[in-house]
C-alpha cells in the first residue's frame, strides 16, 4: 500500500495556496449568509410539497427576517421561472423589515433593460443604505435558448452598462446586445467604490471569464475540497490575465444536530419520500439543469460511496433531488465548524448555506455554529458603505 509523506503532503498544498489569489486574503473572517426559498424551494421531506412550506410572502419573509434576528450578514434571494416570487419585488418589500443583514439578489441579466436595472438596483441600494449584494444570473430567459457564449456576452454587456451607469456621468455602450447613450444621474446607487458588488457563479470558459473580468465574489457549488481548490487556481489565473483578484464563496446545505449520529440519521428522513424517478423530474425542471456546474453536481454524486459521502461529512444525497447545488454539510457543530475552517483556510471567504426545511435549519445553525465564526459583511469589507448619505439624487444630493 503506497503511503503518502507528510511533508510532501504539505509541500504540495503550499503550491496550491501560492497559486489561489484571494482579494481578501488577510481576512480574518468569512462572510455567512442563508438562503430565502422564494422559488418553491423548501419543504422537510424532499420530493413531497406540503403546503406548509410554500414559497409565498409569509413563510419566504418570515425564514429571511428569521435570519436577520439570528445575526447572518446576507442572504441569497433566488430567481428562477417556477411556482414562486419574483426577486426584486420580494426584495425590495422586506428591505425596509431588516436590520442588519444584507440582501443578496439574483439578476438574470437580459431579463430587463439594463438602465431600468440599474435604476430598480439603486433603488434597492438605498432601501436598505447599502446592505446590497447582487448575483449575477445568465442562465436563459424562460422560453428562449441562447448559447452558452452568448449567453455570458449578454451578461458581460448589461455588467459594463451597470458599471457606468454607478461610476460615470454618462452610459455610452455599444455591444452585440445593446447600444445605449444615456446620463446616469437617475441610477446612482447608495454604495460608493464601484456600487453593489456582484456575486457569480459558472464554469465554463465563457462564464469563468466574466467572473474573473467584472465580478467580485465566485461562488462554487461544493465539491470534495481537491476539486474546490483547483477551480480557485483556475479563476486566479483568469483573474490575474485582467489584473485582477476575487474573492471565493461556497453555496452549500447544511444538515447539523448535537450529535454526528442524530446528523446522518436526518439524512435519511428528508430523502424518505423520494425516488429515483421523482429526483430526475425535480432536478430538470430548473432552468440551468443541463448546466456545467449541474453535471459537475452529478459527477460527485457518482465519486459518493454506498452512503452518499465523497469525503468526510460531505454528504451528496440531497442532490438526488435537487437541480444545482447538491450537497451538504452533515454532522455535529464541532465538525461543521472544522470543516468550514478548512475551506477558509483555503481561501474560501464568503458562505451560503441552507437546509431543509429553512426555518428550522436556520434556527439550529444559529444556535450550534453561527456563534463560533467570525462573521463579517462583505460590502463593509470591501468599504463600499459610505460612513455618511452620498451625495446621490435619492440620498443627500441636491433636487434639481
Amino acid at each position: 500500500m503506497a503511503i503518502n509523506h507528510p511533508t510532501k503532503r504539505r509541500v504540495r498544498k503550499s503550491k496550491i495556496m501560492e497559486e489561489i489569489n484571494i482579494r481578501s486574503k488577510e481576512l480574518d473572517g468569512a462572510e455567512i449568509a442563508w438562503f430565502a426559498p422564494i422559488c418553491n424551494g423548501d419543504d422537510e421531506l424532499l420530493g413531497s410539497h406540503d403546503p406548509k412550506y410554500k414559497s409565498n410572502w409569509h413563510n419566504a419573509s418570515n425564514i429571511l427576517l428569521t435570519a436577520d434576528k439570528n445575526g447572518f450578514k446576507n442572504i441569497l434571494c433566488p430567481s428562477s421561472y417556477q411556482v414562486g416570487q419574483d426577486t426584486l419585488t420580494f426584495a425590495s418589500a422586506v428591505a425596509p423589515l431588516t436590520k442588519q443583514i444584507n440582501l443578496l439578489a439574483a439578476i438574470r441579466c437580459g431579463e430587463v433593460h439594463p438602465p431600468m436595472l440599474a435604476r430598480a438596483v439603486a433603488t434597492l441600494d438605498h432601501i436598505l443604505k447599502g446592505r446590497l449584494t447582487i448575483n449575477i444570473i445568465s442562465s436563459n430567459l424562460p422560453g428562449t435558448d441562447l448559447s452558452s457564449a452568448d449567453r455570458y456576452q449578454r451578461s458581460r454587456e448589461v455588467i459594463e452598462i451597470l458599471k457606468q451607469a454607478w461610476t460615470q456621468d454618462e452610459i455610452n455602450f455599444k455591444g452585440n446586445f445593446y447600444n445605449i447613450q444615456l446620463g446616469t444621474e437617475p441610477v446612482k446607487p447608495y454604495q460608493q467604490n464601484g456600487g453593489p458588488l456582484l456575486y457569480f457563479g459558472g464554469y465554463s470558459p465563457p462564464g469563468v471569464d466574466l467572473c474573473a473580468e467584472h465580478c467580485d465574489v465566485y461562488l462554487m457549488w461544493p465539491e470534495t475540497e481537491t476539486r474546490l481548490q483547483q477551480l480557485m487556481m483556475t479563476m486566479s489565473k483568469k483573474a490575474a490575465d485582467y489584473n485582477r483578484t476575487v474573492d471565493f464563496g461556497l453555496r452549500i446545505h447544511v444538515i447539523v444536530r448535537e450529535t454526528e449520529a442524530e446528523a446522518i440519521a436526518y439524512t435519511k428522513h428528508l430523502m424518505s419520500n423520494i425516488d429515483e424517478e421523482k429526483g430526475t423530474e425535480i432536478r430538470e425542471r430548473a432552468l440551468d439543469a443541463k448546466s456545467l456546474g449541474v453535471a459537475r453536481q452529478a459527477t460527485m454524486r457518482d465519486l459518493a460511496d454506498d452512503e452518499g459521502f465523497t469525503e468526510a461529512n460531505l454528504w451528496t444525497g440531497i442532490g438526488r433531488a435537487r437541480s444545482g447545488c447538491g450537497a451538504a454539510l452533515v454532522g455535529n457543530p464541532d465538525q461543521i465548524v472544522e470543516k468550514i475552517n478548512r475551506y477558509r483556510s483555503m481561501g474560501i471567504r464568503a458562505f451560503i448555506f441552507s437546509g431543509y426545511p429553512h426555518l428550522d435549519e436556520c434556527n439550529l445553525f444559529a444556535k450550534y455554529v453561527l456563534p463560533r465564526i467570525n462573521n463579517v459583511s462583505m460590502p463593509i469589507v470591501q468599504g463600499r458603505i459610505p460612513v455618511e448619505a452620498p451625495l446621490t439624487p435619492l440620498a443627500a444630493g441636491i433636487r434639481k
